[in-house]
């Protein structure tokens, strides 16, 4: 999570290259943000209630289709990123939001939260420049309130995460990637326990 152009993508993609090579069954969720274009629907500083629940849904939609193919998921953009934009959308229109509806994200957000094993949230730093690769909002001061949403988001919600900082993909892949390992041999092991006591009965 976190706001744009601050290696999200980039860090999936070598976080997915590490685990491979150690025989992990990956899959990727991408970043929607192209989908919700094509759809017509608004994104970034446009963001609105109804694009806000399209991301939250079809995100936690994707996700939970992938679950039964992988032994490693990968979400670019996980589900309380949305909820941050929006807010983040609503604060550069100078719009208060409706308290009734921002409630209602909030549940769903919180709820699916604690479906995630690791998460991270990227830091800003003003000095690395916008990506061109996909489309952007070139506006500087929208890309700070989207980073200070999301971040409160993921406070307000008490949603726990790590920091992953523009000089910390390194060690962020490598803790990553033994988090993953050890998460997959804990699974194993009561399956491996039932197997011997099935073969000693």
């Amino acid at each position: 999570m976190g706001t744009h152009s601050t290696g999200k993508s980039t860090f999936i993609a070598r976080l997915t290259h590490e685990l491979r090579r150690q025989s992990v069954q990956v899959s990727t969720v991408v970043d929607l943000g192209e989908r919700a274009q094509q759809l017509g629907l608004p994104i970034l500083h446009n963001h609105t209630w109804v694009s806000t629940m399209w991301f939250i849904t079809h995100g936690i939609s994707q996700e939970m289709a992938q679950w039964p193919h992988s032994d490693a998921v990968l979400v670019d953009r996980a589900v309380p990123d949305a909820l941050g934009y929006y807010r983040a959308a609503l604060a550069h229109r100078g719009e208060e939001p409706d308290s009734g509806l921002i409630a209602h994200m909030e549940t769903i957000v919180r709820g699916h939260s604690h479906v995630y094993d690791l998460l991270y949230r990227t830091t800003l730093d003003e000095s690395v420049p916008l990506g061109t690769d996909k489309p952007r909002d070139n506006d500087a001061t929208f890309r700070e309130l989207a980073d200070h949403h999301v971040a409160n988001v993921l406070r307000d919600l008490d949603i726990n995460h790590r920091l992953l900082r523009v000089d910390g993909h390194d060690q962020a892949v490598a803790d990553s990637v033994s988090f993953v390992l050890n998460r997959l041999s804990e699974e194993a092991e009561p399956t491996d326990h039932r197997s011997e006591h099935a073969t000693r009965n």
